[in-house]
């Protein structure tokens, strides 16, 4: 099947301003948080790295970096700041080749972007993941409370929709952590642990308001992180950490 689709287009900022600060300030810091109990000692591979919000904070906890994104835009924008201190491979999941396998693998809020997830899954269990390694995967969450609130206001029509917004930005899929799950377990992963990020009951846009006021201190963030691995299926984000499937 020909790919058609305008990566340069869906990566960059929509009309509704879709790559908020809320997940760069809050979510990133969290998701790492929530990683490293379980890194291996060895090499990263990030998938889907945009413009390498996340791998400045990936590159204070490894040295051998190497990152895979659709956008050439994306990647120029990331070498200007990385340098040759990041390894980067412009490609497409479904055919791009690398030249090792990896200790580590992170794929966050990307698996809903692609056409075939369960075959780009496939590829990680099978051709890039080594033998010991971990794969770390983040979507964002059908059953998010912000998301349920929405469903009840009228804003979307079920907790899993894909929204016109999303869809210009490239998502397929609105994943829960059974969906999730299901596919990373039909590509042969073994899921070892599954938890949530951060419970959220406000939209992102609400939380970037906030942010830039005094009303949400340090402690609340903190508070809504544990609460968040208390209540899982109401969190912003779900996770999966899978090892390599026999």
């Amino acid at each position: 099947m020909q790919n058609n689709r305008d990566y340069n287009k869906e990566f960059k900022d929509n009309d509704r301003k879709y790559y908020y600060g809320f997940d760069v300030d809050v979510m990133h810091p969290f998701m790492l948080r929530s990683f490293e109990p379980f890194y291996k000692e060895g090499s990263l591979l990030e998938l889907g790295s945009f413009k390498g919000d996340l791998t400045r904070r990936l590159l204070a906890q490894f040295t051998d970096v190497t990152c895979v994104e659709a956008s050439d835009e994306a990647i120029a924008e990331a070498k200007n700041e990385f340098g040759n201190t990041v390894k980067f491979v412009n490609g497409v999941f479904e055919t791009v080749t690398l030249p090792k396998k990896y200790d580590n693998i992170i794929l966050t809020h990307v698996l809903e972007h692609i056409d075939d997830p369960v075959k780009v899954l496939k590829r990680i269990n099978d051709e890039w993941l080594s033998d010991t390694g971990r794969f770390f995967l983040v979507c964002p969450n059908a059953n998010a409370p912000s998301r349920q609130i929405a469903v009840k206001m009228g804003l979307i029509s079920h907790n899993s929709a894909v929204t016109k917004a999303e869809a210009e930005h490239g998502h397929r899929i609105t994943y829960s952590l059974d969906t999730m799950e299901r596919d990373a377990k039909a590509a042969g992963l073994r899921v070892v642990h599954r938890s949530g990020i951060f419970f959220k009951a406000l939209a992102n846009f609400q939380w970037d308001r906030i942010l830039q006021t005094d009303i949400v201190s340090k402690e609340y963030l903190e508070g809504c992180y544990q609460l968040g691995q208390q209540y899982p299926d109401l969190c912003s984000s779900i996770f999966l950490m899978c090892e390599k499937g026999k």
